[in-house]
C-alpha cells in the first residue's frame, strides 16, 4: 500500500519556519495503533483526515500519542494540503473533530484558522505547585491549558523549564504569558504529559484561550502575538465572539510516498 504524505511547516513564510506537520490524505480510516507508528516515524505531529467537498473528518498524532483537544497547525497543514495538493477550492475547509469544529480559509495570500475561543477562568494551584514556575505569577488561568501570567516579556523569555514540575499541573500543558515589548503579549508553551517539552514553534491551539485573555485584559479585540519558541512566529489574532481567527501562513517543505 502507498500513501501520500506532505511535510507542511504552518505558521512560517519560508522553510525552515514555523511548526512542521505531515500530512496523510486518507481515502478511509487506517487502524489507530498504524496511524500511532507513521507518527512515531515521522517524529512530527501527524494530521490524518477523510473527507471530500469542504468537509472533513481529522485526527493528530504526536510520535507518542493521539492529541485530545485542538492542534491548529495540523489543522491549518491539513487545509493547506487540501486546497494546494488535492484541488479542493471550496471557500472554506471545515474539520469535524471531538473539540468541535475547526475552519479554515483564504484571506488573499494567507489562511484563516477560524478555532473556538476558550475563555480561561481563575485557577488555584496550591503553592507547591506555583513553585513549578520558579516564582509566582501575577494570574492563574485555565481553560484546556494552565495559563501562568508574568509582569514583562523578559520573564517569559528567560524562564527556564522544570518539565518535571509542570508535568504535575493540572490540565493539558502550561503556558508561560506576558505583555510583549513590540507585540500585545508573547508566551511559551510546554506539554510534558504528551511527551513534549516546549513547542518550538507557534502553538495555535493555545491562543484559544490566550487571545479571549488578553482581548478582555487589554480592552480590544484584535492583537499581535508572538511565541518566544526557536521557530516561533509572529501572528495577527481576532476575537470574534466565541471564535478565535488567526491570520497565517505556510509552505510546503517536502512531499513522498509511505510504503505500508
Amino acid at each position: 500500500m502507498m500513501q501520500p504524505i506532505f511535510q507542511i511547516n504552518a505558521f512560517a513564510s519560508g522553510p525552515f519556519s514555523g511548526n512542521p506537520a505531515a500530512v496523510c490524505p486518507l481515502n478511509e480510516w487506517l487502524d489507530d495503533a498504524l496511524l500511532q507508528r507513521i507518527a512515531t516515524e515521522s517524529r512530527l505531529t501527524c494530521a490524518f483526515f477523510v473527507g471530500a467537498a469542504g468537509r472533513y473528518r481529522l485526527r493528530w498524532f504526536t510520535p507518542t500519542t493521539e492529541i485530545d483537544g485542538i492542534c491548529g497547525h495540523g489543522t491549518l497543514a491539513a487545509a493547506f494540503v487540501i486546497g494546494n495538493e488535492l484541488g479542493d477550492q471550496s471557500e472554506e475547509s471545515q474539520f469535524d473533530v471531538e473539540a468541535g469544529e475547526l475552519r479554515v480559509r483564504r484571506r488573499n495570500d494567507r489562511y484563516v484558522l477560524d478555532l473556538p475561543a476558550l475563555v480561561p477562568t481563575p485557577h488555584d494551584l496550591p503553592a507547591a505547585l506555583k513553585r513549578a514556575f520558579g516564582r509566582e505569577p501575577l494570574d492563574v488561568r485555565g481553560a484546556t491549558d494552565l495559563i501562568a501570567v508574568f509582569p514583562a516579556e523578559k520573564d517569559v523569555a528567560d524562564f527556564e523549564p522544570d518539565l518535571a514540575a509542570l508535568a504535575e499541573l493540572p490540565l493539558r500543558a502550561a503556558i508561560v504569558t506576558a505583555p510583549g515589548a513590540g507585540v500585545d503579549f508573547v508566551s511559551r508553551w510546554f506539554a510534558p504529559k504528551q511527551g513534549e517539552g516546549e513547542d518550538t514553534g507557534f502553538t495555535g491551539s493555545a491562543h484559544c484561550s490566550l487571545v479571549p485573555y488578553w482581548a478582555e485584559r487589554l480592552g480590544k479585540t484584535r492583537l499581535t502575538a508572538q511565541q518566544l519558541s526557536p521557530r516561533g512566529a509572529t501572528i495577527d489574532c481576532e476575537l470574534h465572539g466565541d471564535r478565535v481567527w488567526l491570520l497565517c501562513s505556510a509552505v510546503k517543505y517536502m512531499q513522498g510516498q509511505l510504503f505500508l
